[in-house]
């Protein structure tokens, strides 16, 4: 079958109509939406993209969500242009291969590869993606937030997502480099399981990065995380980050456990000492470790669109406990619901330190 065929085919489909100011009301509507047009094959037209932003409309990073999605499906798009507020994509079926998508700025190139991950999981045979703009970006889950504790998720669905960093991207200079290897699930496809409880601690400990900058400060930071949290001088780190590939510094602290690992990240800004950039980590540190939650806030949000994939796929329902019901994890339920022929239950927190629970059950 052609591609003249394919998208005919698509254009056929029920088209879905989202409104990027409902919800959170950013950027979050335009990725999961490009990513379902591509995976259930229906039209997708989008407006008022981004309208809850300062900056409404597409941003280099959002624009290179859409470049993206298009060259992995053979999307016909209207709208693909910055500052855009309204855009009409026609997908194609994502095709299986070697990829690379660039920003040349420092948007967040993490972003753009959650946008093509799903399909490309659910593709009919492995794929390779070179990307490179920001990979330590405050405003988008950072490499290593990807690559210890969502990365691992995945895998427990089936198939697999290796990830390579080659070179940190900071903002405002950008210039980081990452890889990805998708392997889909095997026949099949992919098996959703019950996420209720993270399970005894494994291990925990904290990794300065500060390129560009004094190495003082990561000595600094992690001096307050030792005499606030106890832990050894093992378990703090100074990172292989280069100096020119700053300037640049984040604090991030990982907690592993027996079902799921849960990484912290505080950034640290022009004319902010070191000890408060440390003690703001302590204290989401000691947040965390109050829960009971198997899942931090921001890994629900990205957590519920691969689990709601998995369970359309198979007929099978799912759950998980996280922190607390965002307005992102909100939004990006309702877009998924209006694409999958799944329910999604939120259950807020009953009191504090209690978790929230979300279930996912085919319709």
């Amino acid at each position: 079958m052609n591609d003249n065929v394919i998208t005919h085919a698509a254009r056929q489909a029920p088209e879905i109509e989202l409104d990027g100011a409902e919800g959170e009301g950013g950027g979050q509507i335009l990725r999961t939406g490009l990513a379902l047009s591509i995976v259930t094959q229906r039209p997708l037209a989008l407006t008022r993209i981004r309208a809850r932003r300062p900056k409404p409309g597409l941003m280099r990073q959002h624009l290179a969500c859409v470049q993206a999605a298009a060259a992995i499906s053979g999307a016909q798009v209207q709208g693909a242009e910055l500052g855009a507020q309204a855009l009409h994509f026609v997908p194609g079926p994502v095709r299986a291969g070697d990829y690379a998508f660039g920003i040349a700025s420092a948007g967040s190139c993490t972003l753009v590869l959650q946008t093509v991950l799903p399909p490309l999981w659910l593709a009919d045979g492995p794929s390779r993606v070179q990307l490179q703009g920001g990979t330590h970006n405050p405003m988008a889950p950072c490499f290593h937030f990807l690559d210890a504790a969502y990365a691992p998720l995945l895998r427990r669905l089936g198939g697999d997502l290796q990830l390579d960093l080659r070179r940190h991207g900071f903002y405002p200079a950008g210039g980081g480099q990452l890889g990805a290897q998708i392997t889909p699930a095997p026949a099949p496809g992919p098996r959703p399981f019950d996420l209720m409880a993270r399970g005894p601690r494994l291990s925990a400990h904290a990794e300065c990065l500060v390129p560009g900058l004094a190495r003082q400060i990561g000595t600094r930071e992690l001096r307050v995380l030792h005499e606030a949290l106890g832990w050894s001088g093992e378990q703090l780190r100074i990172g292989p980050a280069r100096q020119d590939e700053g300037p640049g510094n984040v604090l991030m602290a990982t907690l592993a456990y027996a079902h799921s690992t849960e990484l912290i990240t505080v950034f640290g800004e022009r004319g902010r000492p070191a000890e408060d950039v440390a003690q703001d980590l302590v204290q989401q540190v000691r947040a965390w470790e109050r829960s009971g939650a198997a899942l931090g806030e921001h890994l629900a949000d990205q957590w519920v669109l691969l689990l709601a994939l998995a369970c359309w796929r198979s007929g099978c329902g799912a759950a998980f406990t996280c922190t607390g019901v965002s307005e992102h994890l909100r939004t990006n339920c309702a877009v998924i619901e209006r694409f999958l022929p799944v329910r999604i239950a939120l259950e807020p927190a009953a009191g504090d330190g209690l978790p929230a629970c979300v279930r996912v059950m085919p319709r």
